[in-house]
């Protein structure tokens, strides 16, 4: 391997290959070299800048078409939502109908009709307006995966309830039903994307679960608040992500049980594990539903 040489020029940069090479910074045999980090076919970067989606939107932003917006998750990513991607997710981009481009490994590109009142420039990018982006995750992802973005774009006010249902009344043709099952299944309380695809996956299933429901005892006075509740039949269904190990942490979780099971509330936690096994899950809810609807 070439030994490696770091012009000044080039730290903390994202370049195109025929850029430096024109320009007679950097020969083709030195960025092969451990100083630099290939993002794309044509397109580098300086190794010692950490790995990240946004490093590869900026490199996908040399790279695109002049007529290009990003979209979907990109979009997205770039309106705040940055848990709705990982860093080697694919970045989106649409382009109007007939500019041709790709296909580029790395990037997922889109031909779509995009008026300019459905487009925005956040921090310097061209993207999908925040609706415009609900919209097309809704359009284009299974329902588990739409809906658990959707929530996550309506709790950070990307998009507003209100706009993205008269939005998915008006949709038509292609994606149409999809949109309006999407936006009718979303809910800005959730706290989680897990949370959200089991809440789904149980109104998928006839059971409608509350999110973030306070429970409270005979005064009045919340003595917790659960993820998903059936207050009829004082059910909690509780998404356990990461374990709680510290000791604090754990006294207080258990002490919230305590006071769930005090107040006649059975509670059922559910982990990842469970949910790679939706129907062995629902089963055990309508189970565990029933045996409460009886005790209660």
């Amino acid at each position: 391997m070439p030994p490696a040489r770091r012009p000044d020029v080039l730290r903390g940069r994202v370049f195109r290959t025929r850029d430096v090479v024109a320009r007679g910074v950097l020969t083709p045999s030195e960025l092969r070299s451990n100083a630099w980090r290939r993002l794309y076919r044509g397109v580098y970067a300086d190794a010692e800048l950490p790995p990240s989606f946004g490093l590869r939107v900026r490199g996908a932003g040399l790279l695109v078409p002049a007529a290009s917006v990003f979209s979907g998750r990109t979009a997205a990513f770039l309106h705040g939502a940055i848990e709705l991607v990982d860093p080697d997710d694919a970045v989106e981009v649409s382009l109007p109908v007939g500019v041709r481009f790709g296909p580029v490994s790395g990037l997922r590109v889109h031909q779509a009709r995009l008026p300019e009142q459905d487009v925005v420039t956040v921090s310097g990018r061209r993207c999908t307006t925040g609706l415009r982006t609900a919209l097309d995750i809704a359009r284009r992802e299974p329902v588990l995966d739409a809906v658990a973005a959707l929530d996550v774009l309506l709790s950070r006010v990307i998009v507003g309830k209100g706009e993205l249902r008269e939005a998915a009344e008006r949709s038509a043709g292609r994606g149409a039903r999809r949109i309006r099952r999407a936006t009718e299944l979303a809910d800005h309380r959730a706290e989680s994307q897990p949370e959200s695809r089991l809440r789904v996956l149980l109104a998928l299933a006839g059971l409608i679960a509350v999110p973030q429901y306070s429970v409270r005892n005979g005064s009045g006075d919340e003595i917790a608040r659960v993820d998903l509740a059936f207050p009829e039949q004082r059910v909690a269904i509780e998404y356990d992500g990461v374990w709680h190990a510290e000791r604090s942490q754990f006294v207080r979780d258990r002490r919230r049980l305590n006071r769930l099971v005090d107040a006649r509330w059975a509670v059922l936690h559910v982990t990842a594990a469970d949910l790679r096994d939706p129907d062995a899950l629902i089963a055990r809810i309508r189970a565990l539903l029933l045996n409460a609807g009886s005790r209660n």
